[in-house]
């Protein structure tokens, strides 16, 4: 079974819930020229521009603010395309984690560091939260800054708070960004993000820039695009809020026994850490794992061939920053190389992609052989995890859940 290819799947979501940070700015790469389009147009965004005037209004949103800026909101039409895009291809963990955890991350992680140490040290008897983790999330949301995005966040928000898919959630969002303007005077040019309207350093959207941004360096505003001292102090904020606990890891590379039975996987299966020990789950450099009174949940995200997580409690609150388990990995371990630690000890296995089609065929099959895991959709997630799983033990392979070739093959799909 080592030598076979496997395969690992991750749909990177466009936009993250009222309670996260947009994934959108992870790549740092830039966005596309925008279009923005008339409103005249756009008969039916005219129209729901002048609804948007009215809930301004009735949010408390200055009129001088209505006439000057809600009244002159354009529409974009490439936000709604990125909205509306799926990738044709899955991502798998090998290339995710390759293009996020980097050498030139490392290096720059450190020096921003010690640029900040002083700082960081003060964030860390704050807020509880650890310097390396908080550089950690400024590297992969905006490359340190470097990117932070160029879309006109007020005229993308409008766009999709116009579009019938989310309109509740992102006009939710688009009032809390004329808050925002009306609370420091940002100039609308100046406001700007990813195409979904996350915003600064850290990509906050604009209800947690407006619940958890901090005016770290005293000069009366929160600002996340140009303070760095600001992005920090905020991120610090915004992950004790969520839940971090002071004094414990994110998680940790382990090793698994041969004999491992692929019992317990994922979030929903946590046990103790004496209970992984007594599995014979070992820290990576071979020694038994110290059993403090803490839960732990097992990941295995390029299946049992690929390196081994455990990820603790604060793992989930970095699921609450970005709710993928790639990215939440990616995070811990950048942050444990920032901190002076060393690169994954077995390393990814280079997976190639699949199609949507081919895992809406692979979820199909499933179905069909009587495992339920709901509409095929191309997105292989925690429902067609399990479903994976009980056909590789019905069928006597290795069940760790992942789409190898080997349970490809048993289920009659040809790659």
């Amino acid at each position: 079974m080592a030598h076979k290819r496997r395969f690992s799947v991750f749909i990177a979501s466009m936009f993250v819930s009222s309670t996260l940070l947009s994934a959108c700015a992870v790549s740092a790469s830039p966005d596309p020229v925008v279009d923005v389009t008339p409103v005249q147009e756009h008969p039916d965004f005219a129209t729901c521009v002048i609804n948007l005037q009215q809930k301004a209004k009735t949010a408390g949103i200055s009129q001088q603010i209505i006439d000057t800026t809600v009244a002159n909101l354009k529409f974009v039409p490439r936000v709604i395309e990125l909205d509306n895009q799926q990738p044709e291809f899955t991502t798998s963990f090998g290339d995710y984690f390759d293009k996020r955890v980097t050498p030139w991350r490392v290096e720059q992680g450190r020096k921003m560091m010690a640029k900040h140490g002083s700082l960081l040290t003060k964030l860390t008897k704050e807020y509880g939260v650890p310097g390396q983790y908080i550089v950690a999330f400024w590297g992969l949301e905006t490359n340190f800054g470097s990117y932070k995005g160029s879309m006109p966040v007020l005229d993308s928000l409008a766009t999709l708070a116009c579009d019938p898919r989310r309109s509740d959630y992102f006009t939710g969002e688009l009032l809390q960004a004329l808050k925002l303007k009306q609370q420091y005077n940002f100039a609308d040019n100046k406001m700007v993000g990813s195409w979904a309207g996350a915003m600064g350093h850290t990509q906050f959207m604009p209800t947690n820039y407006r619940k958890y941004a901090v005016d770290g360096d005293g000069d009366g505003i929160a600002d996340l695009w140009n303070s760095e001292v600001d992005a920090l102090t905020s991120a610090a904020n915004f992950l004790q809020h969520l839940g971090w606990k002071a004094d414990e890891r994110w998680g940790r590379e382990v090793l698994l026994p041969v004999d491992y039975p692929f019992a317990y996987l994922g979030g929903k299966h946590p046990l103790p850490l004496v209970k992984w020990q007594a599995l014979d789950i070992k820290q990576s450099n071979g020694q038994p794992l110290s059993t403090p009174d803490m839960q732990a949940a097992l990941y295995l995200p390029a299946g049992h061939t690929g390196p081994a997580f455990l990820g603790y409690d604060n793992f989930n609150v970095i699921m609450r920053w970005n709710r993928s388990e790639f990215y939440a990995i990616a995070v811990g371990h950048l942050a444990d190389r920032i901190n002076g630690g060393a690169e994954l000890t077995r390393a990814v296995p280079k997976q190639p992609r699949l199609s949507r089609e081919t895992v809406k065929q692979l979820q199909q099959k499933l179905n069909d052989a009587g495992f339920d895991v709901g509409k095929p959709d191309g997105i292989l997630g925690r429902n067609s995890v399990l479903g994976l799983q009980a056909f590789q033990q019905q069928k006597g392979l290795i069940a760790d859940g992942f789409p190898d070739e080997q349970t490809f093959n048993a289920l009659g799909i040809k790659l």
